[in-house]
């Protein structure tokens, strides 16, 4: 949570009143103030997803709280001055600590003064980012909603500017302040922290739980992340998290600390599993919750004999999980168990360890994973196994804690089961999925009600090429521009929208979030233009066209190879089947063919079907 209270983003004609500038210049001088790092927690990963960085006295507070200090600078005119301070204390501290080295975020709260303040220094907190290792992508600024915007074209362009050079933008205390749903459509954040007020006995006030549900539920449809802030105790924490928040923060996980908290610090109870996670397809296996099977653990102060009285009671298991405080120690594995511990080099196996305990036979080195993780992911990461240890047991957890266990072979049935469903509707040519699987997807999300952009990707002045060239080449460029739009989506950060479909012939679909549908597109123009030389013969390349038979069956000019792609965002329409989003997205492509050369047209129209979409430049 911040501490600014509001501030009006408008040029002033007269500069602010500047009061007890002593005071401010010792205290901005010296070493009075320093960071400290709250953790804030993924709870489906169990992982510290980032750190906010909380400004500290270092001695004495001069000020009840910080909130006063804040208030002073922003009366006294340093608000500015006092932000950068901060800001540089906290990245600083972050470096010192190591976390660059870390895959968390860090979380810094930014002064909107500071934005506009004429004095301030452009890129000053790049410079700051770059001395201290921490990768701009890495980093978060938290913009508090406790604030009344007078101008928000200023503001929105403000927030742009930091947008553009690589950092995330959150909005802070959400539904505590002045900006509300205004300020969230305007700057579209990668985060919003809801304030602790709704999050403080979510479960004793029915209107906080359903304004929450509400929000979270509304964030999650346009693929905004939500932080619950101020989570005290357990019944917040499961409240939050079957609402379908994974980003937790409060007291009750970590406090402040001068120091990144390890996450082996942080002790949180068992949380029930949520009904989202449930697979929506029908026949596909989708997460490794679905293949998980409850296998009774040994705990960790058992004995050797239970192991092998397990072993001996239940011929068909093949691994034994190890567990203590319900986290997953060790793994026992049947046949290792046998030969070595049982039997022994010279036979006396049984008689050494009859009277030890499992942590002097198991095997400490497992392959745990989240329930929540992808089959394919799973699958990916057997290839890290030595030969050994392949074929164990894969143990699950849910949050950190012991869930059940996953035998190869069932994940090779859930991996062959999913590769032939995909098989069944791919295209021949690009591998990749074809229209039975894209309707699915479409329809999906349709149901889920989730924001997302269909991008339809056409290959202009197509037949004339494959007329002229041949088949081979044509089947090339097919294959080619398949691969580069897998590629470039791959790239993007999309969250869990990332879908390539091959409706036929030189006709494809993408499909991912409204933020990233546009620098997709072009990336894939620009690398479709840039791969040309491959596809056509150099004198043509030179030329800029090539002698063909038209459609007409006239021979005249044909242009390159270029791309029209039309884009349909149910940010702009409310789409209702998959029918509807395929005659929309076919309309506006078509629209693109209209212009030459590579265009993109995004159907930005609202609900008005008579004004015109946006035409993008070449």
């Amino acid at each position: 949570m911040t501490i600014r209270m509001r501030w009006n983003i408008e040029e002033s004609e007269h500069a602010p009143l500047r009061r007890h500038d002593g005071f401010w210049q010792n205290l901005l001088g010296g070493e009075g103030l320093t960071a400290h790092f709250q953790p804030i927690y993924a709870a489906t990963s169990h992982a510290i997803f980032g750190y906010e960085a909380l400004a500290r006295f270092t001695g004495e507070a001069i000020f009840a709280n910080m909130d006063s200090l804040f208030n002073q600078a922003l009366e006294d005119g340093t608000s500015a001055a006092l932000d950068l301070h901060c800001r540089e204390k906290a990245l600083r501290q972050a470096g010192i600590h190591g976390l660059p080295a870390q895959e968390a975020f860090l979380f810094l709260n930014i002064c909107p003064e500071t934005m506009t303040d004429p004095a301030y220094e452009s890129g000053h907190t790049n410079r700051l980012a770059d001395q201290y290792g921490i990768p701009r992508e890495r980093i978060v600024l938290e913009i508090t909603e406790k604030a009344m915007v007078r101008c928000y074209d200023t503001f929105s362009r403000a927030v742009q500017h930091y947008r553009d050079q690589g950092y995330r933008i959150a909005i802070d205390d959400f539904g505590a302040g002045y900006g509300g749903l205004k300020m969230l459509s305007i700057i579209e954040p990668d985060f919003i922290k809801i304030d602790r007020h709704f999050v403080r006995d979510i479960d004793k006030a029915i209107i906080k739980y359903n304004l929450v549900d509400a929000i979270t539920t509304a964030c999650h449809r346009i693929g905004i992340q939500v932080i619950a802030e101020g989570v005290e105790d357990a019944h917040d924490l499961r409240i939050c998290y079957d609402l379908g928040i994974q980003l937790l923060q409060g007291y009750f996980i970590a406090r402040p600390a001068p120091e990144l908290v390890p996450l082996d610090e942080i002790r949180l109870p068992q949380m029930r599993p949520r009904k989202s996670q449930t697979p929506s397809w029908d026949d596909e296996t989708r997460i490794v919750q679905n293949i998980a099977e409850t296998v009774e653990p040994l705990r960790h102060d058992d004995q050797v004999l239970t192991a092998l009285n397990r072993f001996k009671d239940e011929p068909g298991l093949f691994c034994l999980p190890v567990i203590e405080d319900r986290r997953i120690r060790g793994l026992v594995n049947r046949h290792r168990f046998m030969e070595q511990h049982m039997v022994g080099t010279y036979g006396y196996g049984f008689s050494l360890n009859y009277y030890r305990t499992i942590p002097n036979v198991m095997e400490e080195q497992i392959l745990q994973v989240e329930e929540n993780l992808t089959i394919e992911e799973l699958a990916e990461k057997l290839h890290l196994r030595s030969a050994e240890t392949v074929y164990d047991d894969i143990c699950v957890t849910r949050n950190g804690f012991y869930l059940g266990m996953v035998s190869v072979k069932s994940l090779l049935e859930a991996v062959t089961r999913n590769n032939l469903l995909l098989a069944r509707g791919a295209n021949p040519l690009t591998g990749l999925p074809g229209n039975e699987y894209i309707q699915r997807e479409i329809s999906r999300l349709i149901t889920k009600s989730a924001h997302f952009d269909i991008c339809y990707v056409d290959i202009d002045h197509f037949k004339p090429f494959n007329d002229h060239y041949g088949f081979e080449r044509g089947d090339k460029v097919i294959r080619d521009l398949g691969a580069l739009l897998s590629e470039v989506l791959a790239s993007q950060d999309c969250d869990d929208i990332c879908f390539v479909g091959h409706i036929g012939g030189d006709d494809f679909i993408l499909v991912t979030r409204p933020r990233t549908s546009l620098p997709c597109c072009e990336e894939v123009v620009r690398r479709f233009t840039e791969r040309l030389p491959e596809f056509h013969d150099a004198q043509d390349v030179l030329r800029g066209s090539y002698q063909g038979i038209h459609r007409n069956g006239d021979m005249q000019d044909i242009p390159l190879l270029s791309l029209s792609i039309g884009i349909v965002s149910t940010e702009v329409f409310r789409i209702a089947s998959y029918a509807e989003a395929s005659s929309r997205a076919s309309e506006v492509k078509h629209l693109a063919k209209a212009r030459p050369g590579s265009a993109i047209v995004r159907d930005r129209r609202l609900h008005d079907e008579h004004s015109a979409p946006s035409y993008l430049p070449n």
